[in-house]
């Protein structure tokens, strides 16, 4: 399977994008590439990657983000093979305006399994759409940033960059 790839550098460190015709599949940064590679190859199998044109203008709509359009990344199509429970979690997410948060215990209560708090985390953990399903929005308990793949750092910019209240 070809798949295209992107690199953007942006004010958090280069991220690369992997997409197809239709849809990212995968953003993360750069330095995480092997784990983003594994995550292709188990959804995908066999892939190979290559530069491309972006003719989704994914690139453009995450330069617009990270210069202030907190809502040029809501129409960014993509794609994210998971269990179902998975794409509940990630679609959820997406649903978080930019500039809010919410808990774990939260997102699970919406989601109608009040008691799946950690399987909500396992799912935030899974994301392979880092930034643009905003799996940055999650916060623990009381408003405490717990992890992120891309590093705490990060969260923390993200977060004040979206204007959102942090403790």
């Amino acid at each position: 399977m070809k798949l295209g790839l992107a690199r953007l550098s942006t004010p958090i460190g280069a991220i690369e994008l992997v997409f197809d015709a239709d849809a990212l599949l995968a953003l993360d940064f750069e330095e995480d590439r092997e784990r983003t590679r594994a995550w292709l190859a188990r959804r995908y199998g066999a892939i190979e990657l290559a530069p491309a044109t972006d003719r989704l203008g994914l690139a453009q709509s995450l330069r617009r983000y990270f210069k202030g359009d907190l809502r040029a990344l809501d129409n960014v199509p993509v794609r994210a093979d998971g269990t179902p429970f998975q794409q509940q979690v990630w679609a959820a997410l997406r649903r978080i305006p930019a500039g809010r948060t919410t808990t774990y215990a939260s997102l699970a209560a919406e989601l109608g399994r009040p008691s799946a708090q950690r399987a909500v985390g396992a799912a935030n953990g899974a994301n392979p759409i880092s930034i643009v399903v905003p799996c940055h929005r999650l916060v623990g308990q009381g408003g405490d940033l717990t992890g992120y793949g891309g590093g705490l750092d990060r969260k923390r910019w993200l977060l004040r960059h979206e204007g959102a209240v942090l403790p």
